[in-house]
């Protein structure tokens, strides 16, 4: 699950991508707490507008589950729910586009996928990215690095000017369990969320 501390006024944002079979992105649960009502109620609305309002999405801090806990018992909420708990609050699910994979001249033998961010890095969380994700240097000037390993190739791409970032992730046909698939676009995506960003979707393109 992926926690976030909402300033001002204050509130807990609980999501949960929820994935199709091939790990692409169907929709988005979520639930929302706040002080004032003492509650926990379904938010498709807030999830979407944290993705498209840039002023919101600055009063979200992203966190794990231990400083949402710590957060959650200061703001007056007592001890966080149980993830199982926490599921049963989500009661309506944002959709998520769905369309047939796009070609974008994948190699033979290989499928990509695109885990979208919403938000911009400011120098030091660029180089907090590059590490995380364990980047190489890129001749393009629109990606901020590229690695790889076992199979799987991943970059760091921007998409428009203070827009947006995507990881964009090859895996070659046939490398291993899927899970370890899953596992590594898991893994992708919260080592971004963890610097601020916020994920928007995760796509494959044939």
């Amino acid at each position: 699950m992926d926690y976030y501390l909402i300033s001002g006024p204050d509130g807990i944002l609980v999501e949960e991508f929820a994935l199709h079979h091939d790990y692409t992105a169907a929709g988005i649960d979520s639930a929302v707490w706040s002080p004032e009502s003492g509650t926990w109620s379904a938010s498709p609305d807030v999830s979407r507008v944290v993705r498209s309002d840039a002023r919101l999405r600055a009063l979200v801090t992203p966190m794990d589950r231990r400083a949402a806990a710590q957060a959650y018992t200061r703001l007056g909420g007592g001890e966080l729910p149980e993830e199982g708990r926490l599921r049963g609050l989500f009661r309506q699910r944002q959709p998520l586009p769905t369309a047939a994979p796009l070609d974008l001249g994948s190699s033979p033998g290989a499928r990509r996928y695109r885990i979208l961010f919403a938000g911009d890095f400011d120098a030091d969380g660029l180089a907090n990215a590059r590490a995380a994700l364990r980047l190489e240097p890129a001749d393009d000037p629109r990606v901020a690095g590229r690695a790889s390993a076992e199979g799987f190739a991943w970059e760091l791409r921007s998409i428009g000017a203070g827009i947006a970032w995507c990881v964009d992730v090859t895996v070659r046909l046939g490398s291993g369990p899927a899970g370890v698939l899953g596992a590594l676009l898991d893994h992708l995506r919260q080592a971004i969320r963890e610097l601020g960003l916020i994920p928007v979707t995760v796509e494959r393109f044939a």
